[in-house]
């Protein structure tokens, strides 16, 4: 029993340990990533003992003290509790989350196997939308206790956009949850081991693709970046909810937001591209459909499992900066508009269409 707690605390940190590195060292990426694309230099300012040229390093060290150093500034008139409470509100889901994804299939040694999963409930689904919809509360909560007009002004349109996207990004899983049969996220990334005539991968992408272009479309827009940041509206004279906080208190939404970004891959990940599969790995090694096997030790296939999700994740964490600062701002009836009268009908065109395929496949079978 104790054994079982320790490794459970072990995954948790590593996890944690590993999603908020990672947010840290995206923003880096997204400065470093927007000046090239702008075509100039971006963050080269920051020296520790001297050394500027450290970049990353540098950057994530005088970041994290440059906001717990600043003043933590309450509004006179704001309320104190939700003032402090709110960007925990912000931060939380988006860590807590990780727990049902699967980051490998399981790891043996001696007679234990441990599931390479934080919780393996088998309700994982549910569980990362009713995480997913208390990030709501931290913007809304993070508006109203500033006593600011333009903030409360940007957490209503926080509030709307994340709702509606909530909608269309649920619809579009229920296609991958008929097609695998499973609410369990571990069942999925397993399922998706299968191949489809006998050699192309049986990933979501390639069942659902429809369900996969409305979830990653509301996933950026549940991240609240541009050119979904009516939330933030950073373009604006003012910052939206946010615009009354200052010091760590800031550094929590911020690092949120890269958590969240975090979040959105490692579940498109997860959902549509087989998780942590390789093609054609399996608890013994490679075996090709065309003949042959690779034999690999255990710990060498749980590597290239782990190694896998890790490259996909970063991969799509790369994608969603990319689009950040190559689309433009949409209007807020623009966002309102493709949310309601665009995904949503869409996504549920595309239930109907996969209960019809799954009924005609089975009467055939």
């Amino acid at each position: 029993m104790i054994v079982d707690i320790g490794i459970t605390a072990a995954k948790a940190f590593l996890v944690l340990f590993g999603v908020l590195n990672l947010a840290g060292v995206l923003g880096w990426v997204e400065r470093k990533g927007s000046a090239l694309i702008q075509d100039r230099i971006g963050a080269n300012r920051a020296s520790v003992l001297g050394f500027a040229g450290l970049g990353l390093i540098n950057t994530m060290i005088a970041d994290p003290i440059k906001f717990l150093t600043k003043e933590d500034f309450i509004p006179p008139r704001g309320d104190r509790l939700l003032h402090t409470l709110a960007p925990c509100l912000a931060l939380f889901p988006a860590l807590v989350t990780f727990a049902v994804i699967p980051f490998g299939d399981v790891l043996i040694v001696g007679e234990r196997v441990i599931n390479l999963q934080v919780a393996n409930l088998n309700v994982g689904i549910l569980y990362i939308f009713a995480m997913a919809s208390l990030s709501v509360y931290g913007i809304v909560v993070g508006a109203w206790a500033s006593n600011n007009k333009f903030s409360l002004l940007g957490g209503v349109r926080g509030a709307a956009q994340m709702v509606s996207y909530e909608t269309a990004m649920a619809l579009s899983v229920i296609g991958i949850l008929m097609v695998y049969g499973s609410l369990d996220l571990q069942e999925i990334a397993r399922a998706q081991g299968a191949l489809l005539f006998g050699w192309i991968p049986g990933w979501g992408i390639f069942l659902q693709p429809v369900a996969f272009l409305i979830f990653f479309t509301a996933a950026v827009a549940e991240t609240k970046r541009i050119p979904f940041d009516l939330p933030e509206g950073e373009s604006e004279i003012v910052a939206g909810y946010h615009v009354e906080y200052s010091g760590g208190k800031f550094l929590m939404f911020f690092a949120g937001e890269f958590a969240e970004i975090v979040t959105a891959a490692a579940l498109t990940t997860t959902l549509f591209f087989g998780g942590w599969q390789v093609p054609f790995l399996m608890r013994e090694g490679f075996q090709f459909p065309w003949g042959g096997a690779l034999p690999l030790p255990h710990l060498a296939v749980v590597a290239l499992q782990v190694g896998s999700f890790a490259f996909k994740v970063v991969f799509f964490c790369w994608l969603q900066i990319l689009v950040r600062w190559t689309l433009p701002r949409f209007r807020y009836d623009q966002v309102m508009r493709l949310g309601w009268k665009m995904l949503l009908p869409l996504a549920l065109l595309n239930v109907v269409v996969t209960a019809i395929l799954i009924v005609i496949s089975q009467d055939l079978g």
